[in-house]
């Protein structure tokens, strides 16, 4: 039975395991999003979420306990560089995954895993917000139907063609 047993093997071993992590967190840090299966997504959420807090703090003792896991400069330069400022005043919560269903070959559960605070899309649908709420019938067409009605019964022009029937009208009633 595997009760309280938390860590996904992942059908690997340890060392596999370690290594792919590392891969897939190099990638995710350097790439902003990847697209893999749902159980790998969920283990490195909890591989690299403590990395990206560490980084928070730019020391040299954060720096070589990052690279210690990640095993790739580049990576661990772009961490500090880009991502720790823009996650400074995230409590934690720093990757997101969204599932896009199964791979065609084995049906396997695919998603993609980004970091949160680096997707343009949500971050441009969440400030442009609606201002108005929606209603069933507008108002701006019912105002200008209204006011076209009221104006045409209560205007005091008329055309020389009005003139000239109101005159044949008025002759004929007498």
């Amino acid at each position: 039975m595997r009760h309280q047993r938390v860590i996904n093997h992942l059908g690997r071993t340890s060392s596999h395991r370690k290594a792919m992590l590392a891969n897939m967190a190099s990638s995710l840090i350097m790439s902003k999003r990847i697209k893999t299966t749902t159980a790998k997504a969920r283990a490195l959420r909890t591989y690299i979420e403590p990395l990206i807090t560490k980084s928070k703090e730019d020391s040299t003792h954060s720096r070589r306990m990052v690279f210690s896991h990640l095993q790739n400069k580049e990576a661990v330069s772009e961490l500090f560089r880009t991502i720790s400022p823009k996650v400074a005043e995230r409590p934690g919560g720093y990757t997101r995954i969204l599932k896009t269903g199964n791979r065609i070959g084995d049906n396997a559960e695919m998603c993609i895993i980004e970091l949160v605070d680096f997707n343009e899309a949500m971050l441009g649908a969440e400030t442009k917000t609606k201002t108005t709420t929606r209603r069933r019938r507008s108002p701006k067409k019912k105002t200008t139907s209204q006011s076209d009605s009221t104006t045409q019964a209560t205007s005091p022009e008329t055309t020389p063609q009005d003139e000239t029937v109101n005159e044949q009208q008025g002759e004929e009633s007498k």
